[in-house]
Formats: structure tokens, C-alpha cells, sequence
């Protein structure tokens, strides 16, 4: 890959026919039109995010002279680049010269562009950069921008694999799913957990259709022009969940409801009883993973390890154990009263605490509670073999 350093390209010259999309909220054209800002291999912009420190900052380095670091471009014809590496913080100063976010002065007031004084003005749009034009194969450029962090924000997966299967294909996902004024993301968000900015919901609809093959799909499907198979599955998950729980409780959002759809969706449940039981649960101390009930239900409610069960603290162990243990010497049997009316060597055997496990008389799943009244101690082996009778 061949790379040429410019160092007389200015701010000015960056922001010229600077575009920037509130709905997709990312920097479209800039450079007189020259440069591509952010093609579709680039991440969305996440600077603005949470309270706008980053882009803040970027502005607040210019006007303090530090350097905001190397910019990458990918000369794709004579007349035509885009951005490889330094999108957000073009982005940022693009921004901020269209007056769409403002910074802190001396004084801690909001500072824009058009009010500051004309020297600071000045000093951003003449500030030079550094920056590095690139020429060479998809594959070369697509190689690199694989090895870049921007601004200690390393891309994560699906921006990385946005960048390998750019086309068509990602540019209608990205678009779909990645784009905040989408107004499906509220009632998405009961289910998906994540940013829009940060392709989580681009990711989720992917891992559901692929079944978590995500680059074979990708890659197959690239050059695509619909994303009606993405959408349409993405679409029945969602009317699936929501026909079956007739409710939300926020333990649902980032649950793996892609598999559970594939498990489940050809069963008949009855929406009003499931909400029943899912309150019955939510009420119920002994549940310590209130994640696990909605699996645990759509199973037949019988998986009670997904529901992480409280077991047995020691101390109820230890007064249990004692008391059978007791008991068992008088009658001259075994400790385990499932040993005790057997027929083999372990009939009058005397098992150690910690050869034995707590266990429920009455099975939790069948009302039985967590209490000193409902434990008894048997055998590993016993206990082990019970299962949830």
C-alpha cells in the first residue's frame, strides 16, 4: 500500500461542503465535496455520545495547539477520498464550525463557533493536519483499518465486520438498524440491549438469522440489494416475544431470544397464565436469576437450574445432618434415609457431612420451600439421582 504525506491541508479545507446527517448521525461529505466522510466500512459517530466530552475535546486541542493526531485517507480516484482512520475527529471539528454542539470558554460558559472572538476562529480554521493519503487494493485498505483504534475507542466486532462486508448489503442494515430515529428501537430496546451507534441491534438481528454464523452471512449475502430476510426474521423474534409475554420486565432485554425462537416458536402458550407465572416467579425469594424464568417457563418450567435455586445455608446443613445423623444411630441405619431402605452395603452406613448434599423433602418446583423444615441430607449418590422428584 503506497502512502503520501500532505501537511498543508487545514481545517478550513476539511469543513468545505461539510455535510453532516442528524438521522444517521454521521459526517457525510466534506473537502468541497472531495471527501467521503464516512463510507460505509466506518463506524456511526460516537463522540456526541453520553455528554460530548469527546468532540469537546477535539476542539479544545486545536485551540491549545496540540496535535490531534495522524488522519488516514484512502485515495480511491484523483478526485475522490475518503476517510480510513480520523472520522470522528473530523467529524467533530466539521460539527463544530456548523455550530452543532458548543464548548466550555475561560470562564466555564458555552462557547459556539459563530460567537467566539475572530482570533479563535482563525486559529482552528488554519490549523494544519497531518495526513496520510493511501492507495492501494480493497483488501489492503480493508487489512488496515482493521488494526485501527480511534481515540483509544477500539472498534468493536460488528464494526469490524462492517468494514471487511462493506456494500450494499450493510449500507441497508446499517440504515435499518443502526439508525437512532428508527421509531421500531423503543420497543426494540425492551428486548436488544445496546446502542443503535454502536451496531448492537445491526449485531443482534444478525447473530438471530445466521443462527451466530454472522460473518458466513455476511459475506454471502454482501452484495445484496434488500435486507428483506434480515428484517423479516429480525421482525418475527420480536412479534414473538411479544405475543407470548404479554409484558416487560428490563431482565429481557439482551436475552438470546434468536435461539429461544428457534426452540420455542412452534409451541402454544397461553400469554395470560405465562404472565401469571412469570409474577409468581418475580415474587418468589429463592429465585436468584430472574434472567432464567423466561427460558425456565417457555421450557415447561421444569429447568430449575436456570432459576439458580438458593440452596441451603450451612448452618441449616449442619442442624439437618446432626439431627439424622442422631437419629440414625439409635435405629442402627444408614444416615440416608434412601440408603436406610435399601438392600445393599450402604444400609446402615454412616455418611460425613461432606458426603452428602442438601436437598429439598418436598422439590421447590412443587412448592417446596427453601427452610429448615423442608431439608434433608442424602448421600451424593442418592441426592444426585433424585433429579426434581
Amino acid at each position: 500500500m503506497k502512502t503520501t504525506l500532505k501537511t498543508n491541508i487545514t481545517v478550513k479545507d476539511i469543513c468545505e461542503g461539510f455535510v453532516y446527517n442528524e438521522l444517521e448521525g454521521k459526517g457525510l461529505f466534506g473537502f468541497g465535496g472531495k471527501l467521503t466522510i464516512q463510507p460505509e466500512y466506518q463506524r456511526n459517530y460516537i463522540y456526541a455520545e453520553g455528554d460530548g466530552k469527546r468532540e469537546m475535546a477535539v476542539i479544545e486541542s486545536i485551540l491549545k495547539g496540540y496535535p490531534i493526531g495522524l488522519i488516514y485517507f484512502n485515495k480511491v480516484s484523483e478526485n475522490n477520498l475518503e476517510v480510513l482512520d480520523g472520522q470522528q475527529r473530523i467529524t467533530s471539528v466539521g460539527r463544530f464550525v456548523t455550530d452543532k454542539f458548543a464548548i466550555q470558554d475561560e470562564n466555564g460558559n458555552p462557547q459556539n463557533f459563530f460567537g467566539m472572538a475572530q482570533d479563535k476562529k482563525t486559529k482552528i480554521l488554519g490549523t494544519k493536519l497531518l495526513i496520510y493519503e493511501c492507495e492501494g487494493t480493497e483488501s489492503q485498505i480493508k487489512e488496515w483499518f482493521r488494526t485501527i483504534n480511534i481515540a483509544g475507542v477500539p472498534l468493536n466486532p460488528q464494526e469490524l465486520l462492517n468494514a471487511v462486508y462493506s456494500g450494499p448489503f450493510v449500507t441497508l442494515g446499517k440504515e435499518e438498524f443502526s439508525n437512532s430515529q428508527n421509531s421500531n428501537i423503543q420497543k426494540w430496546s425492551a428486548y436488544v440491549l445496546g446502542s443503535t451507534n454502536r451496531q448492537d441491534f445491526l449485531e443482534c438481528a444478525l447473530e438471530w438469522v445466521s443462527k451466530s454464523n454472522i460473518g458466513d452471512y455476511m459475506s454471502s449475502h454482501r452484495y445484496d440489494a434488500n435486507i428483506i430476510e434480515l428484517k423479516k426474521y429480525f421482525s418475527s423474534v420480536i412479534d414473538w416475544v411479544f405475543s407470548v409475554f404479554i409484558d416487560v420486565e428490563s431482565e429481557m432485554r439482551g436475552l438470546e431470544w434468536g435461539r429461544l425462537y428457534e426452540q420455542y416458536h412452534k409451541k402454544s402458550y397461553n400469554p395470560k397464565k405465562v404472565w401469571e407465572e412469570v409474577q409468581k416467579l418475580y415474587g418468589d425469594l429463592y429465585v436468584k436469576n430472574r434472567k432464567g424464568i423466561f427460558e425456565f417457563i417457555l421450557g415447561g418450567s421444569t429447568d430449575t437450574k436456570l432459576l439458580e435455586v438458593r440452596v441451603f445455608d450451612d448452618a441449616t446443613k449442619k442442624s439437618s445432618y446432626k439431627e439424622q445423623t442422631t437419629k440414625a444411630d439409635k435405629k442402627g441405619e444408614s444416615n440416608c434415609s434412601h440408603c436406610a431402605i435399601g438392600h445393599d452395603a450402604n444400609k446402615e452406613t454412616i455418611w460425613s457431612i461432606n458426603d452428602m448434599d442438601a436437598d429439598h423433602v418436598t422439590a421447590w418446583s412443587k412448592g417446596g420451600a427453601t427452610s429448615a423444615k423442608n431439608c434433608q441430607m442424602l448421600c451424593k449418590t442418592h441426592n444426585r439421582a433424585k433429579g426434581n422428584r
